[in-house]
């Protein structure tokens, strides 16, 4: 293998799995995730692929099995892994939060204080105790915590949310965040010169993708006299594109649109005059 190949290690299963293989192949990454394959190699790029379970990642990019991997930020801040966090990837969003019987009236942290909070994060919620001077006990277990209150294990849990369904169909209700996570890029501390290079060029395309899902192409039909008002809503990049049409006095004007921003710019473009607004997504983007 070549001295600048890749190792990235991603999760095997799960809830960032699909995305983790989908944001390589959008980088041109070309391999065979067949069922059950523990690892790839790419046909196109020095890069190898290593299917691992979630929790394990940390660990094989600190000990440097892997060079780099896509983790959830809970379960990194929860192994404490001595690991680069390279780049925030934006998908894989969930939370890890506090909740409590549905019944229980709930005035705040300090009613935990000296109970029992069962979780599969142990770590992560004492430190979140001790910032916030809470002493309680912590019951550390895995899989199915939902049902620790209910079965009497505890008062209280600290589970991953992400639409909060599982929590009301077990009796509970979220009470407080503790953390905020999306899946991360991180790195071994120790890469060699080449392969530093590599994960350079492999960040340039992750940031070409981003970029192209964060944005929309806009093309509209604009007379003359509302070109300076729609230059000034549509700054694109630089600056928009004009140009003429056929029919006198009117341009065609192209420009980039933020998605967070799509909606409200749309509204502005046509109270300026803009005609045929159509809008593309983009591939990729570089900036």
């Amino acid at each position: 293998m070549q001295e600048n190949t890749l190792k990235i290690a991603i999760q095997k299963s799960g809830r960032l799995s699909e995305q983790s293989i989908a944001l390589i192949k959008e980088c041109g990454i070309h391999f065979n995730n067949a069922v059950g394959k523990l690892t790839a190699s790419a046909n196109n790029y020095p890069v190898e692929i290593l299917f691992l379970r979630d929790d394990d990642i940390p660990g094989y990019v600190t000990d440097g099995v892997a060079d780099i991997g896509i983790v959830g930020e809970n379960v990194l801040l929860e192994k404490q892994a001595s690991v680069i966090t390279i780049l925030q990837l934006g998908f894989g969003k969930c939370r890890l939060s506090l909740a409590v019987p549905k019944a229980l009236e709930y005035n705040g942290l300090k009613d935990l204080a000296q109970h029992k909070i069962a979780t599969s994060y142990p770590n992560i919620l004492s430190d979140y105790l001790k910032r916030n001077n809470i002493e309680a006990t912590i019951h550390e277990i895995s899989g199915s915590v939902e049902i620790a209150p209910g079965i009497g294990l505890a008062d209280a849990i600290c589970d991953l949310v992400s639409s909060g369904s599982t929590l009301l169909s077990n009796g509970l209700k979220e009470v407080e965040t503790v953390l905020k996570s999306q899946a991360v890029l991180v790195a071994n501390n120790n890469l060699s010169v080449a392969k530093a290079q590599q994960l350079d060029d492999f960040l340039f395309r992750i940031k070409a993708v981003q970029a192209a899902k964060n944005n929309k192409y806009i093309l509209l039909n604009a007379p003359n006299t509302a070109i300076t008002e729609i230059i000034d809503i549509l700054p694109g990049i630089k600056s928009p594109t004009i140009v003429p049409l056929a029919d006198s006095g009117w341009s065609s004007i192209h420009s980039v649109v933020n998605e967070n921003e799509f909606w409200q710019i749309i509204d502005k473009l046509k109270a300026a005059g803009a005609q045929g607004i159509l809008v593309v997504p983009i591939e990729k983007m570089i900036v």
